[in-house]
């Protein structure tokens, strides 16, 4: 039975970690697998529940965290070397980018035949400036040198990858989309829409847009309140607009919302109807989705949206910038709609055409849960992932 390595930087919300750890239960008996996690952020959600709903005790290496810290950094280069060399693994697989740098640099030098990455994102636009996105990029190009393989999420990121950035020959890069659980999407959907709505004070007559994600500059919030705003007095309806999340540009969202003139209240505090609420954190995505109407998604910068998929497998039409794999994750104008990034009236055009029309929001929301089912099961991932690693074996058995 071949043995993964699999390492994951920080388990908190977001599509690594459901990748990491679904692929650790699901390719199991063919592949037995350790999960290897460091430490996260303060701001940031821990999801640790991903883990123990599915029976996986992660090895933690709390000094792989982040941040740049070379001291940090080197404990925990030496501490997954010293795991590969007690575990022997056949492959080892990294997702994301600090665990991506120091898993590579650990399984090369301990001489693991296979090893592999996955880029669930890049930070090559949108995160920093151009001294420092030009040393990631270069960073990229070695450790990719160093890996059997490199996995990307979307065919645009394949793209982006291969032919924009030049991380790696084109040839080199397989495009393996996400794989989820959409199965509890479509459950007791309106008894989960009724239970959220009730807890946040939001009418059956309302409509309600919500935005799901960190907040954080490259999850662009601002454009949302300033879409919102342009939004407001166009409509029809009553609208309410729901901010699920958090993190350290929470302060600065609402602050936008006042300014704009939006009635505010961050719900964990003040439980009210307010126009907008954010919830802060939730874990129970089904019972969010139910309670929605349209999901919003604004960033500069995406590897595959887990909120678009989430939200379109629970028959929510979306609406979202048109960055990273968002055009091969939404059907436009058949499941949802994207606009220009950065472009304030475009989006809001988007979130009116589908507050304004009910029968479109049914429509879109119907093709949506086909579009996902097909492309974005855990059972799709696994099948996907178990033959890319028979392959990248044979090849390192022939060297």
């Amino acid at each position: 039975m071949p043995r993964i390595l699999r390492i994951l930087n920080r388990l908190i919300i977001g599509g690594p970690s459901l990748n990491a750890t679904y692929l650790t239960k699901y390719m199991a008996p063919e592949y037995e697998t350790i999960l290897v996690i460091g430490g996260k952020d303060d701001h940031e959600q821990d999801a640790m529940h991903l883990a123990e709903n599915l029976g996986i005790e992660p090895v933690v290496v709390p000094s792989m965290k982040r941040a740049i810290n070379m001291s940090e950094d080197r404990k925990a280069y030496n501490d997954i070397k010293k795991l590969i060399k007690d575990y022997k693994p056949d492959i080892v697989h990294t997702h994301a980018a600090k665990s991506g740098a120091i898993g590579r640099l650990a399984a090369s030098a301990c001489k693991v035949p296979v090893i592999v990455h996955t880029f669930h994102g890049h930070v090559f636009h949108s995160y920093f400036g151009k001294a420092k996105t030009n040393a990631f990029i270069q960073i990229e190009r070695y450790l990719a040198r160093k890996s059997s393989g490199i996995i990307a999420i979307s065919d645009i990121q394949k793209q982006e990858l291969g032919a924009t950035y030049k991380i790696c020959p084109t040839e080199k890069i397989q495009v393996i989309p996400l794989g989820l659980d959409l199965d509890k999407f479509q459950q007791n959907k309106e008894e989960k829409r009724i239970s959220f709505r009730s807890k946040y004070l939001i009418e059956e007559d309302e409509i309600a847009i919500g935005i799901i994600g960190r907040i954080v500059p490259v999850k662009n919030h601002s454009l949302f309140v300033s879409a919102i705003e342009r939004m407001i007095p166009k409509s029809n309806h009553k609208l309410r607009f729901i901010i699920i999340g958090d993190g350290d540009m929470r302060n600065q969202t609402e602050q936008d919302l006042k300014t704009a003139g939006i009635d505010y209240a961050y719900f964990p505090e003040e439980q009210r109807a307010a126009q907008a609420i954010c919830t802060s954190w939730q874990t129970e995505m089904d019972f969010v989705l139910a309670g929605l109407d349209i999901v919003a998604l604004t960033s500069h910068n995406e590897g595959t949206p887990v909120s678009l998929i989430e939200a379109q497998a629970s028959g929510k039409p979306v609406v979202s910038t048109n960055v990273g794999g968002v055009a091969d994750a939404v059907w436009h104008q058949q499941t949802g709609i994207i606009s220009p990034p950065g472009d304030v009236e475009a989006f809001c055009d988007g979130l009116l055409q589908l507050s304004e029309n009910e029968f479109k929001r049914h429509e879109f929301g119907l093709a949506g849960q086909n579009f996902v089912k097909e492309r974005y099961s855990y059972q799709r991932l696994t099948r996907d992932m178990s033959g890319y690693y028979e392959g990248l074996m044979r090849a390192s058995k022939l060297k």
